[in-house]
């Protein structure tokens, strides 16, 4: 056990100012409570954390919180009352049987002379895979991004799905932690308007990036340990086509209109997804483009191969709809038109101008090379003349890629690529090098251009010199080349794709910019002046459409703080108290065969016109979307004591709030960092009910539950009436069987009601590959607990 400061706490309040103190320091420090340390010592023996709590709070050195008090009216139970105080308690055992009975169930007399009841509902998960020693396993409830049960062990698991209890790793790889697998959930359940407005909610722009976007999702998908990855871009595409067939209701004008402007400089990713954020929450906004459609780079420097003009138009049709306007054919800068007007104008400005300044080679005769930027902005032009026999790249990235992929589609006889880094390194896509290279174009690697090699004015080919590095030990940019070591590569046209800049002219000396971007706040993409925001690639650089899209909205809820005066707009919002919803955690099976012709739907004719991809067909996408996991937690909520406080309608009391339990355990986060449960309240029940607690485990001491159920029976002339039923040990939450106790209302104790109770109870399940066997079980403690009301 690693060394942690012991305070004993003298008083409630001492205890809250010390964990309130380091919650709001933090900077690596935590800090744990302990009541009677059943449970916190073997977190902290086992290390089963990624960090050991450097300050440990006890609280049973406070006096007044262990005690059971009847006042008629209800019962209350200090937090540090022990178990077997609880047990042993003839007010409990003769008002409130249940209670005492579950906790006379729990581990052995050792653990409950020592074990407290504030203790017992807030124990964390008891999976083997939470558990494992050293962290061994870094699963969704501490931070990791996935659960290794729902692939794995799972036989003691849940089995009604599991809880988002953590970002999934396709979610959290996203740089725009677009919620797939919510929207591909909803979806399954035939929501599809819902999905669409979930994947708004942080990409205004599916369509397109559901067509170009590199899907990081998919290389941390975690259906890639069973067998493949699902294809996120597929699913994607098809609900990014639906919202723009149905953007007249998808994609409305706001209802709550501002007064107040907002201006955007630049019709990209970045600025689109800045103005859609904005115009939903009522904006006035209006969008600035130096180009005669916009767009930005979507329109002008992707290739029709990868993605349509035609879809980007209806892209920005649906936001003109929305009240957006666009203001093309406009350079800010010019007079009347500068930045400080801007400012002056409207109550906020955001710039997005991107990276559309290619980067030159620094060589003698550089006049005699093609910009790659140019070559695809004027690919129109290039098509009706011929891009030459021989064409040579200068780059690795993706728009040399793309440069290549065009040159060879349009004419060229025959594309060479040419780059400082080997094949791993290169900054283009997977995918697309794998492309570039099926479709014929040849890739030199670790060659550094040296020479421009021409012959009465006309371009012969170029000498390269082997590069032996392109970053130093620090990772800045610092290529290094052996000159002995020269090779010529022959072309009649060259066209330079090794990066671009951006053109920061309209800044003027107003805006801080450091080596050619401006200079943002990394959190809010705030600039020196106040108003003026910026993002996408002007602040970073070039990236890939969801990273512009996901900066954009940064800086629409940053601009939205700032016009209302609410700095804290974005953080009111993540703190509205969710219930844990649960997930169809699931593995499909497929015919893997099926798949791959459907995800394989590729155009005929392969030109620069028509997408080489088409959208799958709806059935496709519903076979997809059903190999999810749908990530999440499948531990299990072991609690003895957690099913019978929901039975008995009991009231938890914290330091900040009471909440009856079933809330307790079902709302995300229900206590703050410094927040301490203090009592446990239960009322008089109304009518003298049949109480019971049913445990099923392989031993009857020590072991939690397997299943558990908590039973409070009323009857009125032999009828079943206010029945209460809560299983435990089946889902991440102690869950009431609201149909069940639906079913009985007003039904007599017969066989066959105990049965059809039970199918009731089984009808939602979603069991995982070795716990199918808790449904019988739980079918068979229904029956019982129906039934024990004639006993």
């Amino acid at each position: 056990m690693k060394k942690f400061n012991y305070i004993a706490a003298a008083t409630l309040k001492q205890a809250e100012s010390l964990l309130s103190k380091v919650s709001k320091a933090r900077k690596g420090k935590s800090v744990k409570i302990i009541a009677g340390g059943t449970d916190l010592l073997g977190v902290l023996k086992d290390n089963i954390h990624p960090e050991s709590p450097d300050t440990i709070i006890d609280l049973k050195s406070i006096q007044g919180l262990n005690y059971i008090q009847d006042d008629r009216k209800s019962l209350r139970i200090g937090a540090l009352t022990t178990l077997q105080e609880i047990a042993a308690n003839k007010t409990i055992q003769e008002n409130f049987n249940l209670l005492a009975l579950a906790a006379r169930s729990v581990a052995s007399p050792q653990i409950r002379n020592m074990g407290t009841i504030g203790g017992n509902i807030c124990q964390e998960p008891r999976c083997w895979y939470y558990r494992a020693p050293d962290n061994l396993f870094y699963c969704l409830r501490k931070g990791g991004t996935k659960c290794s049960a729902v692939l794995g062990e799972n036989r003691y698991h849940s089995i009604f799905g599991g809880i988002r209890a953590g970002s999934p790793s396709c979610t959290d790889t996203c740089p725009g932690h677009v919620k797939i697998s919510t929207y591909m959930s909803e979806m399954r359940a035939g929501k599809i308007r819902k999905a669409a407005n979930t994947i708004l909610s942080n990409n205004p722009m599916p369509a397109l990036t559901g067509r170009i976007c590199p899907h990081y999702c998919e290389s941390a998908c975690n259906r890639r340990n069973f067998d493949e990855s699902v294809s996120v871009r597929s699913v994607e595409r098809f609900l990014g086509d639906y919202i723009l067939d149905h953007a007249a209701g998808l994609m409305k004008a706001p209802e709550k209109k501002s007064a107040k402007k907002v201006a955007i400089v630049g019709s990209g990713p970045a600025g689109l997804s800045a103005a859609y954020y904005l115009r939903i929450q009522g904006y006035n906004v209006t969008v600035f483009d130096k180009m005669p459609e916009a767009g930005g780079m979507l329109t002008y420097c992707i290739p029709g191969y990868r993605l349509s003009n035609d879809v980007v138009r209806k892209q920005i049709k649906a936001y003109e709809k929305m009240g957006i306007q666009f203001i093309l054919n406009t350079n800010i800068g010019e007079k009347g038109k500068t930045l400080r007007d801007l400012r002056k104008k409207f109550n906020s400005v955001f710039l997005a101008t991107g990276t559309w300044q290619q980067k030159d080679l620094k060589l003698d005769k550089s006049d005699l090379l093609t910009s790659g930027m140019d070559f695809l902005t004027r690919i129109e032009q290039y098509k009706k003349q011929s891009p030459g026999n021989k064409v040579l790249v200068i780059g690795g990235g993706n728009v040399a890629v793309d440069v290549a992929i065009s040159a060879l589609r349009i004419g060229a006889k025959e594309v060479t690529m040419v780059c400082l880094e080997d094949r791993e390194s290169m900054p283009a896509f997977p995918e697309e090098i794998r492309q570039a290279v099926q479709e014929g174009v040849k890739i030199m690697n670790s060659l550094g251009p040296f020479k421009i090699l021409e012959c009465k004015g006309q371009l012969t080919g170029m000498e390269f010199t082997r590069c032996t590095q392109v970053f130093d030990e620090h990772g800045c940019f610092h290529p290094c080349f052996d000159l002995s070591k020269k090779e010529i590569v022959q072309a009649d046209r060259i066209i330079v794709a090794i990066g671009q800049s951006a053109e920061l002219a309209y800044a003027g000396k107003l805006i801080k910019t450091d080596r050619g971007l401006i200079t943002v706040h990394p959190e809010t993409g705030a600039t020196n002046i106040s108003g003026v925001f910026a993002g996408g690639d002007v602040t970073s650089g070039p990236s890939s459409v969801i990273t512009a899209v996901a900066s954009g909205r940064k800086a629409a809820i940053s601009i939205d703080a700032f016009l209302s005066g609410d700095k804290n707009k974005e953080s009111s919002i993540e703190k509205q108290a969710r219930k844990h919803e649960f997930l169809d955690t699931h593995i499909h099976s497929y015919d893997r065969s099926e798949r791959v012709e459907a995800l394989c739907v590729q155009s005929s004719c392969k030109g620069l016109d028509a997408e080489d991809h088409s959208t799958l067909h709806k059935q496709a996408v519903e076979s997809e979307i059903q190999r999810c996991l749908n990530c999440g937690c499948v531990a299990v909520n072991a609690s003895d004591l957690a099913p019978a406080l929901i039975a008995l309608d009991a009231i938890i009391i914290t330091t900040k709030k009471a909440v009856n339990a079933e809330d307790f355990f079902s709302i995300e986060k229900i206590l703050d960092s410094d927040e301490i449960v203090t009592e446990i309240k239960i009322p008089v029940q109304k009518q003298k009910g049949v109480q019971n607690y049913l445990k099923f485990r392989i031993r009857n001491a020590i072991d939690f539950p397997i299943v558990s159920l908590a039973s409070v029976l009323n009857s009125n002339k032999g009828q079943f009436a206010n029945t209460k039923i809560v299983l435990g040990a089946v889902a991440p939450v102690p869950l009431r069987m609201h149909a069940v106790e639906k079913y009985l209302n007003g039904k007599e104790a017969t066989e066959a009601v105990a049965e059809e109770a039970g199918e009731i109870a089984v009808r939602n399940v979603k069991p995982l590959s070795k716990n199918r066997y808790k449904i019988q079980i739980m079918k068979a403690l229904i029956k019982k607990t129906v039934l024990e009301i004639n006993e």
